[in-house]
């Protein structure tokens, strides 16, 4: 994000525009929406600007714009249309420390004015960096169809309440208010009866609230999937927007916490294979603690919150703390993993069951039915192999398995840098060593991929 979205407030402050025709005009109509003072500066306005400047009440000055005439102004757009003129007045306000807008220009420009869809006090703003306008221009005619032109009155109402509705607390009780107004009662008042029950419609939410008991703290537990946003689920997605306290593993994606409000609480409680931790029973503390305080605790984890993810003992310590909680299922990293490579992790004929393993436990490498994953056919994934794949790959020949057994490694799965590797059980250590994958990786045995993926020239056979 190289340029940082504000609101800019104008009210009594001066804006100059240079130029003239076109370009010149659109700015000023965009900017005469605004409370601030608008001068131009053009020597000799065509026949459209001038005849909307006469009943605009916008001060005119026909000559160029020199140094003095940016004292004190706010923001300086240069209009011309020119290269010449509107150089020499980037230079000039850039001299007078004034941020200025080459209309037309990205690179010559202090800030870029995006497209705006206006339901004032309620303004939308989209940008694109200047790479897309016209996408800029499709979104703002969708989001003007989409967004109700009611929308302003119930904001304005909102604002003049807003020093009542303080005698709530902030948090959860007072969003509770805020919502019910803006989603349900609102919006009904004001097609029922008009604008002018809306104060009194605010006042009877707001006694209702006051007088109801405060919700007690609770805490969800959410499987958040492989990492790309879109693959939450709805019931997801909602709760992370309501949390007051954000408790997440280090695999829950940035993408995935910027969906929840820039006020919450966030506290990553991420554990690394044979690395630093933070131990559970401070996990299963902070859960406890925060939901005692009243807060509504979202505890994210990555892929199924049921798989691999040590949900029994957080459940066990929320139960016996009296705290109220749910589970909200997630994609698993094996399933998304499977989606990437185009196989199904079943298949008649050739496997009739999956197995589900981790490659270590609490206790170091993990032990398995080593004689049951080596038979033909089967299908397993793998999860947290990365550091065990010369024990996994060790125990399986031990036990019989083919060596040409097909294994795909699928790092980052549904992610944007998702890599997928092509391998075989008797390269499986070394390949994964040659790939160097950071990230996370599912090892997949018994499966190919579909389409062709990256393959790494290794002819060195390596048998723990």
């Amino acid at each position: 994000m190289q340029h940082f979205p504000i609101y800019f407030d104008l009210a009594g402050r001066r804006v100059v525009v240079a130029g003239n025709g076109a370009f010149a005009l659109a700015k000023l109509r965009l900017l005469a929406r605004t409370p601030a003072r608008l001068d131009l500066y053009a020597e000799a306005p065509e026949a459209d600007l001038a005849a909307w400047l006469a009943d605009a009440g916008i001060v005119h000055y026909p000559r160029q714009v020199q140094a003095r005439d940016l004292e004190g102004a706010a923001l300086v757009y240069a209009a011309h249309g020119a290269a010449g003129p509107d150089d020499e007045l980037r230079k000039l306000a850039r001299a007078a420390g004034v941020p200025v807008n080459v209309v037309d220009n990205l690179e010559a420009s202090d800030f870029i004015t995006p497209a705006i869809v206006d339901r004032a006090p309620v303004t939308v703003a989209i940008g694109t960096e200047g790479a897309a306008p016209v996408l800029a221009r499709s979104l703002k005619a969708e989001l003007e169809a989409r967004l109700p032109r009611g929308l302003g009155v119930l904001a304005r109402a909102a604002k003049a309440f807003r020093a009542r509705a303080e005698a709530l607390p902030q948090g959860r009780r007072r969003r509770a208010f805020w919502s019910e107004y803006f989603d349900r009662t609102g919006p009904e008042v004001l097609a029922e009866v008009g604008e002018g029950l809306l104060d009194h419609a605010l006042a009877d939410i707001l006694d209702r609230h006051l007088r109801a008991e405060p919700a007690a703290g609770r805490v969800d537990l959410v499987g958040v999937g492989p990492g790309d946003p879109e693959l939450l689920t709805l019931r997801a997605r909602r709760l992370i927007d309501r949390a007051d306290v954000v408790i997440h593993d280090r695999l829950v994606t940035q993408e995935v916490l910027d969906l929840a409000r820039r006020e919450a609480v966030f506290i990553n409680v991420g554990k690394e294979g044979f690395g630093a931790a933070v131990p559970q029973e401070r996990i299963n503390a902070l859960m406890i603690e925060h939901a005692r305080a009243g807060a509504h605790v979202v505890r994210l984890k990555g892929g199924d919150a049921t798989l691999f993810a040590r949900l029994d003992e957080e459940t066990e310590a929320l139960n016996g703390a009296g705290i109220d909680w749910s589970v909200t299922p997630g994609i698993t990293a094996a399933s998304a993993a499977a989606a990437a490579v185009g196989r199904s992790l079943t298949r008649r004929g050739r496997n009739s069951e999956l197995r589900i393993i981790t490659a270590h436990d609490l206790e170091g490498f993990a032990d398995h039915d080593w004689r049951a994953l080596a038979r033909p056919g089967a299908v397993v994934a793998i999860y947290m192999g990365k550091r065990a794949a010369r024990f996994v790959q060790g125990r399986l020949a031990m036990h019989g398995a083919d060596p040409a057994t097909p294994v795909t490694l699928v790092e980052n799965a549904s992610r944007r840098d998702q890599r997928i590797v092509a391998s075989r059980l008797d390269r499986l250590a070394s390949d994964l060593a040659q790939a160097g994958l950071t990230g996370p990786v599912m090892i997949l045995l018994g499966l190919s991929p579909a389409k062709a993926a990256e393959t790494l020239p290794n002819p060195v056979k390596e048998l723990a």
